[in-house]
């Protein structure tokens, strides 16, 4: 679905000492970057805040004067986008997925929430979170210009202000989706989470595929067991070189036209096949020694 997205990144931090809290890193990935990996297909980027390095290209503004606050920043990036339906985010969201995104904005056209203002993600606390939140555009900016109408400014108005005047459906969010960093202790949590045993692959797969710009399914168990086969069948240096080669092998059949992923489960398979022949053929000889002596 056609959409634009406006991230709120000019924040004080002030329980961070003020510190640029967009930079600070989770995973070896500013903050800033994970929430813009959440939405790879806005039609529009819009970024509030201070300029600063990203990973893809955005577009930039501030709110006048800059703290105004979230209402004010978010009528200051409404003003640069032209979609119907804008997806709403905080810049400090490190575990913010693809699919939670994708469910912001379905549910204000479900059948279960027709003519629906917008859709905003639920924490598993049942908090409101109206900075992950997928908005009607038209609505937005008319209860906005109400409230400036209304107060004279936007400055320091909070949020629920702008929200409880629409019509907004809730998504429940996953155990981690809105998960934010707003102490140091809240982004020692986040850097401990994705290091824990359960999730460290899944992370550092999806980092790695950012830092390199390839956006595509990666099947971990298939690679995993190819490593292995080619450790245990051939000899341990084999299996990084293997994957390597499976990699690069996939990369030329996609040149050509072929499907990415099917080029990986191809190339995966020929060769964890291959390894295994070779063990195979590495048994038969050692049992064939062992027989003759």
């Amino acid at each position: 679905m056609s959409y634009d997205a406006i991230v709120l990144a000019g924040g004080a931090a002030r329980r961070l000492g003020g510190a640029d809290k967009p930079a600070l890193s989770v995973g070896g990935r500013a903050l800033l970057d994970r929430v813009l990996d959440a939405c790879p297909d806005a039609r529009t980027t819009v970024v509030v805040g201070d300029r600063r390095a990203t990973a893809r290209p955005v577009h930039w503004t501030r709110e006048d004067p800059p703290g105004g606050g979230p209402v004010a920043a978010l009528d200051a990036g409404l003003r640069r986008t032209t979609a119907e339906l804008v997806l709403v985010l905080s810049a400090d969201l490190p575990f913010l997925d693809r699919e939670t995104v994708r469910a912001l904005l379905a549910a204000p056209s479900a059948p279960a929430a027709p003519g629906r203002d917008g859709a905003m993600l639920r924490d598993p606390d049942g908090r409101d979170q109206p900075l992950v939140a997928a908005y009607r555009a038209e609505p937005l900016r008319r209860e906005i210009a109400l409230l400036a109408a209304e107060h004279g400014t936007l400055t320091g108005l909070p949020l629920r202000a702008l929200t409880a005047e629409l019509d907004l459906a809730r998504v429940t969010s996953r155990p981690l989706a809105s998960f934010d960093c707003d102490t140091w202790d809240d982004l020692a949590a986040a850097r401990a989470r994705i290091r824990e045993h359960g999730s460290v692959l899944e992370q550092w797969i999806t980092a790695v595929k950012s830092e390199l710009g390839i956006d595509l399914t990666v099947d971990t168990k298939a690679l995993l067991d190819l490593a292995r086969d080619a450790a245990h069948g051939v000899a341990r240096p084999a299996a990084p070189l293997t994957t390597f080669l499976v990699g690069y092998a996939a990369a030329h059949a996609a040149a050509t036209g072929a499907d990415p992923a099917q080029a990986v489960a191809e190339a995966s398979r020929k060769a964890a096949d291959l390894a295994l022949r070779w063990a195979d053929e590495a048994a038969a000889d050692s049992a064939e020694q062992n027989g003759s002596g």
